[in-house]
């Protein structure tokens, strides 16, 4: 069984203080105006962002489920595939996203 990212921005939303609005132009759930789930470039993945202290650990447990390319290292931001065959781990994980969003203070406000 896989997700579809209308499943995925569903899933996010039945998430307490979460809301579809938009990141940089494109869709995005996000909590405390910051990002839970994005799409990616990459068809077959969407973009959660995550606390980078578990990125390795996530990607080590289940590199078939969660990647990243050259783009996203760096960043609190971990592609996972659509297709996974672990999608209770997908949920709790973007419920995990959730919930850092939510502890974070909210971003400042860019200068124009």
């Amino acid at each position: 069984m896989s997700l579809s990212w209308d499943e995925v921005v569903a899933y996010a939303l039945s998430l307490p203080d979460t809301e579809l609005t938009t990141y940089y132009g494109g869709p995005a759930v996000k909590a405390n105006d910051r990002a839970v789930v994005t799409p990616s470039h990459e068809a077959d993945s969407f973009c959660l962002h995550i606390d980078k202290a578990k990125i390795e650990m996530l990607k080590l447990i289940d590199p078939d489920t969660f990647w990243q390319t050259p783009h996203y290292e760096g960043y609190p931001a971990l592609l996972v595939r659509y297709d996974s065959a672990n999608l209770e781990m997908v949920k709790d994980q973007i419920a995990a996203s959730r919930d850092w969003a939510v502890a974070r203070p909210k971003p400042r406000p860019r200068k124009k």
